[in-house]
């Protein structure tokens, strides 16, 4: 009867973990299989969301102006997922207050990025994509 009933349960958990959608995962060292990453080369939507209670600046490539995204804004803007080069965002909160990035991969052409307040200080910085598709967060 035991022997039944286990079976059973791992039955059920296999079927109802198959059966659901599941979640990209962010990453930053040991990754899994559930890790964010689009194909080498391919052109990627990034939307970032500011969901905190103020001004975020937000740098999208190295060396150019910080803009600021207010609260509640959501920037987008397309880059190549270039593979000689990584691309990176860089971001901060104009108080000083750390903040958590999310990452999510909405369809297989969109990173979105949402910022929300908290975390431990510094909280998190950047957003990194490698040159081969893996996204990982700084």
């Amino acid at each position: 009867m035991r022997k039944i009933l286990i079976s059973a349960l791992i039955t059920t958990c296999l079927f109802t973990q198959t059966g659901q959608k599941t979640r990209a995962e962010t990453c930053t060292w040991q990754c899994g299989p559930k890790q964010v990453q689009f194909v080498p080369g391919q052109m990627i939507n990034f939307e970032i969301i500011n969901l905190t209670a103020s001004i975020v600046r937000l740098e999208k490539i190295q060396g150019t102006d910080a803009v600021p995204i207010y609260p509640g804004q959501k920037l987008v803007f397309t880059r190549a997922g270039d593979t000689v080069e990584n691309s990176s965002v860089v971001f901060w909160d104009v108080t000083g207050l750390p903040i958590i990035a999310k990452i999510l991969k909405p369809n297989n052409k969109t990173l979105r990025i949402e910022l929300r307040a908290g975390g431990r200080p510094p909280g998190d910085r950047s957003v990194y994509m490698q040159d081969d598709g893996r996204v990982s967060i700084f």
